[in-house]
């Protein structure tokens, strides 16, 4: 067994390595097991495995874009001059949104990344709409089936899908045109259909998978950087999407660059 602590970044042996993730805390029982809770570096996953399924990853195996600090303040904000459509992106974990903010500004976008719960997001995204008046709402946490295998058209059977449903909902009511603003929502294995009948333009996961942290970026950005006379369709964004369209899809979208 390898000696771990909280901040390493590792992989289940159980699995076969196959996702990597940072410690970020270690519990220990009262009969001396020790468990750690991990959070996904690059896929939206939370999980917890024994210390002993862990195995240390060297720096090499990720890449520098990955690496962030602990820190981060609640909200980042970057403006350019090149007539980008503006973001504005909610995030449920406060890693995911450092590491957000550090996409989007890395790509020279207009962008302002807030750490937000995901039960609080239902209830703030109107008054920020109002405030920041952006053109692209980017809405994300963590997500997942609560029973897994048990009545995907149940929302109550996710573990925040209906938050995001309802910051939709919000959202729309404030703004009903799809065109006016663009709207992303969902995490991993998200109620896909419920979030595109409340009125998003994206959203995830439509064959209830994990997805890549990058792929609600991946689709804020081309919606940022493209011209406004332009439609955005998911064949223009598939193969930029690790499992394309099983983990994102939608009805496309109006480009927001002037």
């Amino acid at each position: 067994m390898e000696f771990v602590k909280k901040g390493d970044i590792v992989s289940r042996i159980s699995y076969n390595n196959d996702i990597i993730f940072f410690i970020e805390r270690i519990i220990t029982f009262d009969n001396g097991i020790k468990v750690a809770i991990l959070k996904g570096v690059t896929i939206r996953i939370e999980a917890d495995a024994p210390i002993e399924d862990l195995k240390l990853c060297n720096e090499d195996c990720l890449d520098e874009q990955f690496f962030f600090e602990n820190n981060s303040e609640n909200s980042r904000y970057i403006s350019n001059f090149r007539g980008y459509g503006k973001i504005l992106h909610l995030d449920g974990d406060r890693n995911y949104s450092e590491k957000t903010a550090k996409y989007y500004e890395n790509k020279g976008l207009n962008f302002i990344v807030k750490h937000i719960a995901e039960y609080n997001q239902p209830m703030v995204v109107k008054s920020l709409l109002m405030e920041l008046k952006p053109n692209i709402l980017v809405i994300t946490g963590h997500d997942g089936m609560i029973k897994k295998g048990r009545n995907y058209q149940d929302i109550n059977n996710y573990r925040n899908s209906k938050y995001f449903y309802k910051s939709v909902i919000e959202a729309r009511n404030l703004i009903p045109n799809k065109d006016e603003l663009i709207i992303f929502a969902g995490a991993c294995q998200s109620f896909y259909e419920a979030l595109i009948s409340a009125g998003a333009n994206f959203a995830s996961s439509p064959a209830r998978i994990l997805i890549d942290f990058v792929d609600p970026l991946v689709v804020a950005e081309k919606v940022s950087i493209t011209n406004k006379n332009r439609i955005i369709l998911m064949s223009d964004l598939e193969d930029k999407i690790r499992n394309g369209r099983k983990a994102i899809s939608g009805i496309g979208a109006r480009g927001k660059c002037l």
